[in-house]
């Protein structure tokens, strides 16, 4: 018992459903045979033994078959039931009541028609699997009508017929929807279960692509300020220039900052602040010989932290495609206070070919949508212009997956 109760316990609760679902399919159906046996035994007096034989074997070729078309509706629910062995099934049956009604011959005996409505809650449980409820009540429907003809072919009353059909029908219909509603169940399970896995899935891919794009924006500045600060410190050094050793130690403070920032995106937990961003623009746009001027900053301290925070993403992703996309000489930032706030970065010196967006300025779209923002960007004559309006009361950034 410890083994089964271990073996019970690994299985998740889907699983679970399925098995008990699976067996009490399989635990009804096997009990055919018992159940004709007492809807007709007391009717078999005078029968002939091989007639007793062949009833029963039909009648377990009947549970055998029905017991196929369940398990291979369970395995494939989509495909549908096992024709073959519903087809074995069906003919069985038939010679379940065919042996029935020659065993009774002598008079009216309820045994044929209680028997072929055996037979066919048999054959609609099976069915019960993969076919849906309204074909279920037809086939019930047609079960009664067969009971009551039987019933009548046998020599009972009409009224007696029709009341056998009537209660076979309701007998039926009830145990076949019964079935047929665990069913549902067990679909219902497994379609939370692999909506659960797909949310799991989704989330995994949304977290990446939060990495991605988090990785890039705060990466790409700082690593196009080092080259541009390196390239300036060599020729400084060339030189024989003093200037020289704060470019190397404005190098090393870049560096140490990217690697704070870049532990602090592992850790999920970062912000921009809006006066740092064009601080840092300022200086590195200076540091590559591009003449950046700003208007407007003042008032970008009076901003929420949430809008700053937005807006500090805008001018690092523009500022580092002024760097790496452009052989500008000029840009201008803009602040315009106001709901929405609007943040213009315009440069000149736009490549031939610089009309489309890359990766970091899909990702800032994405970013600002989730701050309830937009973002534009596009030539306009020979300079780019990025514009970005974000609500005053932006939410955080930092929540975007």
């Amino acid at each position: 018992m410890p083994t089964v109760a271990r073996w019970w316990r690994s299985r998740s609760d889907p699983q679970r459903i399925e098995l008990y679902t699976r067996w009490s399919y399989y635990s009804f159906l096997a009990a055919l045979p018992l159940f004709v046996l007492i809807a007709a035994a007391s009717d078999w007096a005078g029968a002939p033994r091989w007639l007793e034989l062949l009833l029963a074997a039909a009648t377990l070729v009947t549970t055998a078959a029905a017991v196929q078309v369940s398990r291979r509706g369970f395995a494939d629910r989509v495909g549908g039931p096992d024709r073959t062995g519903l087809a074995v099934a069906v003919v069985a049956g038939a010679v379940v009541v065919g042996g029935i009604s020659v065993a009774t011959a002598d008079g009216p005996s309820p045994a044929v028609a209680w028997a072929a409505g055996f037979v066919g809650a048999e054959v609609l449980l099976a069915l019960s699997v993969t076919v849906a409820t309204r074909p279920l009540l037809a086939g019930a429907g047609v079960v009664a009508l067969l009971t009551a003809v039987l019933a009548l072919l046998d020599g009972s009353p009409p009224l007696a017929a029709v009341a056998i059909g009537t209660s076979i029908a309701i007998a039926v219909a009830a145990t076949t929807l019964a079935f047929r509603f665990t069913v549902w169940i067990l679909d219902v399970v497994v379609e939370m279960e692999r909506s659960r896995g797909v949310q799991l899935q989704l989330a995994v891919a949304e977290e990446r692509l939060r990495f991605a794009r988090d990785l890039h924006d705060v990466m790409g500045r700082n690593l196009s300020a080092i080259a541009v600060k390196s390239q300036l410190a060599g020729e400084l050094v060339r030189r024989g220039r003093p200037d020289a050793a704060d470019e190397v130690a404005d190098i090393s403070r870049i560096a140490e900052e990217s690697l704070r920032e870049v532990r602090d995106v592992v850790r999920g937990y970062r912000s921009t602040d809006l006066a740092g961003e064009l601080a840092g623009a300022r200086s590195v746009l200076r540091a590559a010989g591009i003449t950046c001027t700003v208007h407007g900053e003042e008032a970008g301290a009076a901003l929420p932290t949430a809008a700053q925070a937005a807006l500090g993403w805008v001018v690092r992703e523009a500022v580092t495609n002024v760097l790496r996309h452009s052989s500008a000489g000029t840009c201008r930032i803009t602040l315009v206070p106001g709901d929405p706030v609007e943040l213009r970065v315009e440069n000149d010196g736009v490549a031939g070919g610089a009309s489309g967006w890359g990766n970091g300025l899909r990702g800032l779209s994405e970013r600002l949508v989730a701050a309830s923002g937009e973002l534009s960007a596009g030539r306009d004559g020979g300079r780019f212009v990025v514009t970005a309006r974000v609500p005053a009361a932006a939410r955080a950034v930092e929540e975007v997956p």
